[in-house]
């Protein structure tokens, strides 16, 4: 009798756990229909929001976090034929705008390139200067007051003797006038086809009202073109200090341009280019100054008139590579000729030994630590540069073969043999 009760009792406790089991499924279900439902509509709401308008969901989409507050890179877009198509066309559109715009702004670009490569050469000056404990900004002014220094020094020599030497010509030349009529050699050919005759006649016909204009224009044109040359010198001195002011910004900043697996051996390769250029403009200093004190000494102890203007021409002829020199040179040897034949040829002796001694002797003393470059490559180099910018591109010619070769050497020749 008592064992039919305990089975009923143990009958209902199953139902009850069954009913409970069956109570607790109902509310899951509820419960994951309902997380469903928000997660749609959290969805819906994310689809719905655009990221230009909500920040929330602009910094979500772009998993914006502390070390990263704009974003991580996304993948790299599909490489189907219209993308590829469409990136070749924008490519050569933006070729060509950036051609016509090189071409239009080419004096510009000339005037930059100047001064970049006057802050990497002074950049070691100023460096060495600041490393005496000196300011950076004061070393800087120093250093500037030493290169515009020499620009006022080359103007004041030249200038004035340029100047008295065209008033004494003007008014000379009526008596050079009369010289050559009483020549004994030109007497004959003035009597016989009335050249000099001629000369005065053309010279008392001249037209005053109509030689004002044109002399007044020629003036113009003069004053134009010195106005554009003092222009971009001042153009190149300030953009200069700028460049040496922010000269570890500017190659930092340059050098973040560079993939992050590859900057460590570019920012070896690059320092070392930036060392071989600003070494070979303070050799080419230290080169041009010895050879202006030299014509210096020399031209006064011969008496050659203008002997500071001269010296200067010919220091700064010989920054001009392989020719520099030889120009300077010649100009100085003519007007040594205009003194006396001794003094010419004297001078023509003296220049032709101090060229041998400079190429020989002072040019790789000063340019061993800065660049190594070959005859051939450095005649090839200077001929190229001289085509493509001129004087200017003459004077970039060696370095940049320096830079090139060391590229070459470091980069370019290590992957052809590992290929």
């Amino acid at each position: 009798m008592r064992a039919e009760p305990e089975e009923g009792e143990r009958a209902e406790k199953a139902a009850a756990r069954a009913e409970a089991a069956r109570t607790d499924t109902e509310e899951l279900a509820s419960q994951a229909e309902e997380s469903a439902d928000h997660a749609a509509d959290m969805a819906d709401l994310v689809a719905e929001a655009d990221p230009v308008l909500d920040e929330m969901v602009r910094d979500q989409e772009a998993g914006v976090d502390d070390d990263k507050p704009f974003g991580t890179l996304g993948h790299p877009m599909r490489r189907s034929p219209f993308v590829v198509g469409f990136q070749f066309a924008l490519g050569a559109i933006l070729a060509y705008v950036v051609y016509q715009s090189v071409r239009s702004a080419a004096s510009v670009l000339l005037l930059i390139v100047i001064a970049a490569f006057l802050a990497i050469g002074l950049h070691p000056t100023v460096s060495r200067i600041e490393r005496l404990g000196m300011p950076r900004g004061l070393a800087m002014g120093l250093v500037f007051i030493l290169v515009i220094g020499f620009f006022v020094l080359f103007a004041w020599s030249i200038v004035p003797p340029v100047a008295r030497q065209v008033t004494e010509l003007v008014s000379a030349a009526p008596e050079y006038i009369n010289d050559l009529r009483d020549n004994p050699t030109l007497r004959p050919l003035n009597q016989r086809f009335g050249i000099v005759d001629r000369l005065s006649a053309a010279a008392n016909s001249l037209d005053v009202a109509k030689l004002g204009p044109q002399a007044f224009g020629g003036v113009l044109g003069v004053g134009k073109v010195l106005l554009s040359g003092v222009f971009n010198t001042l153009t190149v001195l300030i953009l200069t200090l700028y460049f040496l002011s922010a000269f570890d910004r500017i190659k930092g900043s340059a050098y973040r341009l560079i993939p992050r697996r590859r900057r460590a051996r570019a920012v070896l390769i690059g320092d070392e280019v930036l060392g071989r250029v600003g070494g070979y403009v303070a050799g080419a200093v230290v080169i041009a100054v010895i050879a202006g004190i030299s014509s210096l000494i020399w031209l006064s102890a011969l008496g050659v008139p203008y002997p500071l203007a001269l010296a200067l021409l010919v220091a700064i002829t010989d920054l001009i590579p392989l020719v520099g020199a030889t120009i300077g040179a010649v100009v100085v040897t003519i007007v040594a000729f205009f003194v006396s034949w001794p003094v010419g040829v004297a001078t023509l002796i003296f220049y032709v030994i101090y060229q041998q001694v400079e190429n020989y002797v002072i040019y790789p003393r000063v340019m061993k630590r800065s660049v190594d470059v070959s005859p051939a490559a450095a005649i090839v180099s200077v001929l190229i540069g001289g085509a493509l910018l001129g004087a200017v591109g003459a004077l970039l010619a060696i370095p940049m073969c320096a830079a090139i070769q060391l590229i070459m050497k470091e980069v370019v020749l290590p992957r052809q043999e590992a290929a």
